[in-house]
């Protein structure tokens, strides 16, 4: 009878989060994925990226977590970048933005991808808004673990995350010295050779070091003279240093440098349909540094600072069209977080500057300083029940005062768990949407008037677990308002608006795993209804690159010591397509993949095969277009893979450690 009464409180309290707003409540039909919930029994995960270092089971914010084997596992998939790393998680969708350069952005639950806060250890390191290419020149080698927050997380982080977070969080140095070399090469010519090394250097201290090499010769798979992978040069190195005091103090200090060439666009000797060549290159230098420390100031409270601080220097070509430009991003934090029986509460102060400069146009430059306050307070209402609400106020000095508030509960009755979740996001737009991060800022005009983008996000996901069983159904949705688009006005002239009306959208994710004595079957299936104005001005239209359906199934072996063997088929349904002469609609395709490793002591041999079928958008229909975008495009959107059939293989060698 009490387990009875529970579940209908539970029940009750979710939906009113959900439910709260009547504009976003009268539409929603859909998920939000769910994440595994660890059983009691089962190691601790202490999520960062909420502020509360609660264990997962207990965030009153869904938070999914990528972690330990399955990081690893992606990491001998696709060693040098973190975009099928996130790109397998249900209801996250890496998108290509640019087919002439590989570049992605990260689309959570239908939201564009520029809403995406992407984190390392909760810091801004790749920028308040970060480029399009960030995301494939970042390698998965050592990383702990991997937090997904869904739903609008303003209130949290502020401007960029309006459409959810992607923190990754570092491997801390053991009280072993440990080290790891992968190398790898694919059928495609490409590869990769990355190092981690950590280790005491004291009782209290230790560093660790992350470097790598990265490559991929240029590829045009179906002949017509253009690249459908861009050929690139990558080298990576990042130190960090850790300190933990006695009296629960601790310093984490980071510091980063990149560099890469990478070079698309049209091989040489050959021209696209105007009879002329067009080189796509893009040069990028980024360096950042970054500071998390905490100290107990009393025995209920905890100071807390966070500092980060990056610049990226980028030079591109876009046929005769030369850019040169520099981002940089300038964030720091201070606050108090503490526990006082059943409430624990944080509040602080946060500054972030988000700056663009550009020698070729430098009408785009803009500085976009942002301070603010936060709180957030979560408090155990009753036995299985936990309440949380957190708000932030940013004063952007150019979009004004903006309050970002989010309500969350959770609900633990016997193996059920009920979560609902509100927030409310902004989002301060810049020159740099898809269209724009793929064709440069050469055909656009100066940017006018434009209002803060803004967002209502909801989900109510309900979760059961029994022995190696688990399943979660999540229904999630969002409404946009002031949404921006580029709007032609002239033939080779565009302009950034914000347009009128709302752009919706509702989802489903369900999930149901079983894992025990080593096997793992996963399957996930998602929904997606996204819809916005009409360009023509009547009537709504689907998002395009939105697919509907989308669904997965992996199944794993996996045996500390010998080795795993993987299975995965994901199946992505159609998706509205926009200005692409060949077709309206995309064909819905299958993925198909097996992964096999075997581990001798310190050596593990590995060889992984993607995309069995073969499945390549050039296949079907040209990537090029046959005249130039007004933005300046020169291909279609990507709504397939280009690469196609790809084997990759290597070892990986490993010292030191237990």
């Amino acid at each position: 009878m009490k387990t009875t009464f529970r579940t209908s409180l539970c029940l009750g309290v979710a939906p009113f989060f959900l439910f709260s707003t009547p504009a976003l409540a009268q539409d929603i039909d859909e998920q939000e994925p769910v994440s595994a919930e660890e059983d009691e029994e089962d190691d601790v995960i202490i999520v960062q990226g909420t502020r509360s270092n609660r264990r997962v089971q207990d965030e009153p914010i869904r938070v999914e977590v990528i972690a330990g084997e399955e990081i690893e596992e992606k990491a001998i998939m696709r060693p040098g970048n973190i975009a099928m790393l996130v790109n397998e998680t249900a209801g996250v969708r890496v998108q290509v933005t640019s087919p002439a350069l590989g570049a992605a952005n990260i689309r959570i639950q239908g939201l564009e991808g520029r809403y995406t806060q992407l984190l390392a250890d909760n810091l801004p390191l790749y920028g308040g808004q970060s480029a399009s290419l960030g995301l494939l020149q970042i390698p998965p080698t050592d990383l702990g673990q991997v937090e997904v927050i869904k739903g609008s997380a303003s209130a949290l982080y502020g401007a960029s995350a309006l459409g959810g977070v992607i923190n990754l969080i570092s491997k801390r140095p053991g009280d072993e010295f440990e080290a790891e070399v992968l190398a790898n090469a694919t059928t495609r010519n490409g590869q990769d050779l990355t190092a981690y090394a950590a280790g005491p250097i004291s009782p209290n201290a230790g560093l660790s070091l992350t470097a790598g090499a990265h490559r991929q010769s240029g590829q045009d798979l179906d002949g017509d003279g253009w690249l459908d992978m861009a050929d690139y040069d990558r080298l990576t190195a990042r130190p960090r240093f850790q300190w933990n005091g006695s009296d629960g103090s601790s310093i984490y200090l980071t510091l980063g440098a990149m560099t890469e060439e990478r070079v698309g666009g049209t091989l040489p000797g050959r021209t696209v349909p105007y009879g002329t060549p067009f080189a796509q290159t893009q040069d990028t230098e980024r360096f950042d540094a970054g500071l998390v420390a905490e100290t107990p100031v009393s025995d209920l409270a905890t100071l807390n600072l966070r500092a980060s601080v990056m610049r990226q220097n980028h030079f591109h070509r876009y046929g005769a069209v030369v850019e040169d430009d520099r981002h940089t991003s300038l964030f720091g934090e201070a606050s108090i977080a503490g526990e006082n029986g059943a409430t624990s509460w944080v509040g602080g102060i946060a500054f972030q500057q988000d700056g663009f400069r550009s020698g070729t146009f430098p009408a785009f430059d803009y500085t976009y300083d942002v301070p603010g306050l936060f709180a957030q307070i979560e408090q155990e209402a009753m036995l299985d029940l936990t309440l949380a609400a957190s708000a932030r106020v940013d004063f952007h000095n150019e979009f004004g005062t903006q309050f970002s508030p989010r309500l969350s509960a959770l609900c633990r009755p016997g193996n059920w768990t009920i979560r609902g979740s509100f927030g409310v996001g902004f989002f301060a737009p810049t020159p740099f949407v898809d269209e724009i991060e793929a064709a440069g800022l050469s055909r656009l005009e100066p940017l006018g008037e434009l209002k803060a983008e803004t967002a209502r996000t909801a989900s109510l996901d309900v979760g059961y677990a029994d022995g190696p069983w688990e399943a979660n159904v999540t229904l999630f949705g969002a409404n946009i308002e002031n949404a921006t688009r580029l709007r032609e006005i002239a033939p080779d002239r565009v302009e950034l608006v914000n347009i009128d009306g709302r752009t919706q959208v509702r989802g489903t994710e369900l999930l149901l795993r079983f894992k025990q004595d080593g096997f793992t079957v996963t399957g996930s299936y998602v929904f997606v209804d996204a819809s916005e104005p009409d360009p023509s001005g009547i009537g709504r239209r689907e998002v395009p690159l939105t697919p509907r359906h989308t669904a997965g199934l992996v199944g794993m072996w996996e045996e500390h010591g010998r080795g795993r063997i993987g299975v995965e088929a994901y199946y992505t349904g159609g998706q509205a397509l926009e200005d692409n002469p060949y077709r309206k609609r995309s064909r819905p395709y299958l993925h198909l993949g097996i992964l096999g490793e075997i581990t001798l002591g310190k050596v593990s041999l590995f060889v992984n095969a993607e995309n069995l079928l073969d499945v390549r958008q050039t296949k079907y229909d040209p990537l090029l277009l046959p005249q130039r975008t007004p933005s300046g495009q020169w291909t279609v959107d990507a709504w397939a893979p280009l690469e196609g059939f790809i084997l990759n293989g290597g070892i990986r060698l490993r010292f030191g450690g237990h």
